[in-house]
């Protein structure tokens, strides 16, 4: 149920505190979102979020948003929901190397999550930019459908330091490329079928190089550098992060999954994010986009159970009020729900799904009831009546998830929302 008390409405407070934006072009003029400089002016992170992936709305206000935050904020970085160890390709690539048609060639096994446009629009802004904007990738390898992104750099690194544990790697590489998939969703299954001394070997080789690595710092950067040992430790943990959750994935999808084993693909991804940040300039300021239950600042739980504590709960810890999460969401429309499918080539299919009308005590029902159409509301006015004694009433309790609500204080998992009328899907993905 909502929280309650005798205080003011939430949905009379955000009628007068939310704020109208003009359009979904990011093209169109940025001053309606001038409002969000004093937002976000203290954040070193603001991440963008989306109830789903693959909405034409949410990619759209993406780009627009991004595009303010850099030029009117001074943002220096596009991270994004994409793989650490890939992300270092699309950096160059977004910094003027190769030509512009060779995108298509870095993100041609990749789910379309709608990181192309930005990454283009990086590229044009950077030709003329003194500040150049700089690409981070974040994620697990092949939104965990392949240990090999990351466990190819560890070995070419082997070789160089460490010659003696190359074979161990490559062992590592053979058993990974034997069920590797697009996603998480084919290799996990597949993972599944391997037999058990297959899976426990893998296991066990990638933590026995991950303490190596750690015990032999001083010797491998003096055999190489500091930058290049932080760079390759850093691609094995995702290796190992992406190992764990297949294990995890397997137990969930058996139904005898550990409480929030989840949790390892979120704490890599945060962890890169800070990985990013004590390595840039000083001064870097990162804009990042990721799905909404990825960048909520509260545990993720379904029908009271604790699934997973996201990546945002664990930059808030990190950063303090250096972190802003900014939730996309819509009232109406069409959402996109991922059907599991072995067979499809990042192991899901897409339904075209018509939203329900808002859940009573969601976000999205208090945007509703209050007459409001594409805007902007600051939720952490909403926590200031809390602290004042004045808690608003009918505070809302869930925000969707593509076809259906997580339930979380949604004014303490979010410093702002951004919510369009409707959401579309994306015609004519490779999906």
């Amino acid at each position: 149920m909502p929280r309650t008390s005798s205080g003011p409405r939430f949905t009379d407070w955000l009628r007068d505190h939310a704020v109208p934006l003009t359009s979904l072009d990011p093209r169109a003029p940025l001053d309606d979102l001038e409002p969000l400089h004093d937002l976000v002016k203290d954040a070193r992170v603001v991440a963008i979020g989306e109830h789903s992936h693959f909405i034409e709305e949410f990619a759209l206000l993406r780009r627009r948003v991004l595009r303010f935050l850099v030029e009117r904020c001074g943002f220096t970085v596009l991270a994004f929901e994409y793989g650490f160890s890939e992300g270092l390709t699309l950096d160059t690539w977004a910094q003027g190397e190769g030509t512009d048609e060779d995108l298509t060639a870095h993100l041609a096994t990749a789910v379309p999550v709608g990181l192309t446009e930005p990454l283009q629009w990086v590229r044009r802004h950077n030709r003329t930019a003194s500040s150049p904007v700089r690409f981070a990738g974040i994620d697990i390898p092949a939104a965990g459908g392949s240990l090999l992104p990351s466990l190819a750099p560890v070995a070419d690194y082997l070789r160089r330091v460490d010659p003696e544990t190359v074979p161990a790697v490559e062992t590592g590489m053979r058993i990974a490329a034997s069920f590797a998939g697009g996603t998480a969703a084919v290799a996990a299954p597949a993972w599944a079928r391997l037999p058990a001394t297959e899976q426990d070997a893998l296991t066990a080789l990638l933590a026995r190089l991950l303490i190596r690595f750690r015990s032999l710092q001083p010797l491998y950067v003096a055999r190489g550098d500091r930058h290049e040992y932080d760079l390759a430790a850093h691609h094995l943990e995702g290796a190992c992060h992406a190992d764990y959750t297949f294990r995890a994935m397997a137990g969930l999808f058996a139904g005898n999954g550990l409480t929030a084993d989840t949790s390892a693909r979120d704490a890599y991804m945060a962890r890169s994010v800070l990985w990013h940040l004590e390595r840039l300039d000083p001064g870097a300021r990162i804009v990042l986009a990721a799905h909404n239950a990825h960048i909520q600042k509260e545990p993720i739980s379904f029908d009271g159970r604790l699934t997973g504590l996201p990546m945002g709960e664990q930059l808030q810890r990190a950063l303090g009020d250096g972190y802003f999460a900014l939730a996309l969401t819509s009232v109406a429309g069409h959402t996109a729900d991922m059907h599991r499918d072995e067979k499809a080539p990042f192991g899901f299919t897409l339904g075209d799904t018509t939203l329900a009308p808002p859940e009573p005590g969601s976000i999205e029902a208090a945007f509703a009831d209050a007459g409001l159409g594409l805007g902007i509301a600051d939720l952490r006015g909403a926590r200031t009546h809390v602290s004042d004694h004045s808690a608003l009433s009918d505070q809302p309790d869930r925000i969707r998830l593509q076809g259906t609500y997580v339930h979380t204080p949604v004014t303490d998992a979010f410093d702002a929302v951004l919510t369009s009328p409707a959401s579309t899907v994306t015609k004519d993905l490779r999906i």
